[in-house]
């Protein structure tokens, strides 16, 4: 077991605790923030079932975004369904193979240059398009540069250097059943090392980027509410309890 292993073992550990505590403060803060305005974006649903319906297009198809700007809709599709075709792939390091993974493999292979192909584009844009150029903040290119580098290094390891795929799956394997990372550690390969610790460092900033767009759209009251402001009466938690106290909230301002 050499330094490095050890030392990335301890960093995907801290990674991933800081991943999943991180991500689950922010869902709870989105759970607890009152939506105290019917604000559906209309047409909307009526039903709940419609809303479920229209939550999957929105997540699955980006509709919305499909309707308003088609450029950017294909960069954007590009991009997250071949990080998903990238993501299933990846899922051979860490559970036993099946035949459907196995026919996957293939695909997740090739989607790591449509992955970076639709970055580039978002990228692009932030450059290109003005009224985006002004807006866009440095957290914003960094965030792609480090998308960027992760796809590319990821590819070199595909198509130029090939990773030691067996020792990978060891190390990992090593982790999850907390058996100190395998026996022989991890390749002592920079291109591995270095896709690794990007990857470990999207894991760490992930809960407070702009990525937690993912989990947020289920909490998008533009998205998730019923178009039913008619037939039944909207109020929000904060305030039922003022009006069950007799009070308003001008009451609550003057204090």
């Amino acid at each position: 077991m050499t330094f490095v292993s050890i030392l990335y073992g301890l960093l995907f550990w801290a990674a991933t605790l800081i991943l999943i505590g991180g991500v689950a403060v922010k869902v709870r803060q989105y759970w607890n923030t009152p939506a105290p305005l019917k604000i559906p974006t209309t047409p909307a649903p009526v039903t709940q079932g419609g809303v479920v319906w229209r939550m999957f297009r929105e997540v699955v198809f980006f509709q919305s975004l499909f309707r308003s700007n088609k450029t950017l809709w294909l960069f954007a599709f590009l991009f997250h369904i071949s990080l998903w075709l990238v993501l299933i792939r990846h899922s051979r390091y860490f559970v036993d193979m099946n035949e459907l993974l196995v026919f996957l493999q293939p695909f997740g292979r090739y989607a790591g240059f449509t992955m970076v192909l639709g970055l580039v584009g978002l990228w692009a844009r932030r450059f290109l398009v003005d009224r985006v150029r002004y807006i866009s903040a440095p957290s914003d290119h960094l965030m792609l540069a480090l998308l960027v580098a992760i796809g590319v290094s990821g590819l070199m390891m595909s198509f130029v250097a090939h990773a030691d795929v067996t020792q990978v799956k060891a190390f990992f394997g090593g982790m999850l059943t907390f058996g100190f990372f395998g026996d022989a550690g991890l390749p002592a390969d920079p291109i591995v090392l270095l896709h690794l610790f990007l990857v470990a460092l999207l894991m760490i900033i992930f809960p407070i980027s702009k990525l937690m767009h993912a989990p947020g759209i289920f909490f998008s009251p533009t998205r998730n509410q019923v178009d039913n402001p008619r037939e039944k009466r909207h109020v929000s938690g904060w305030a039922l309890e003022l009006e069950r106290q007799g009070k308003t909230y001008l009451d609550e301002l003057k204090k």
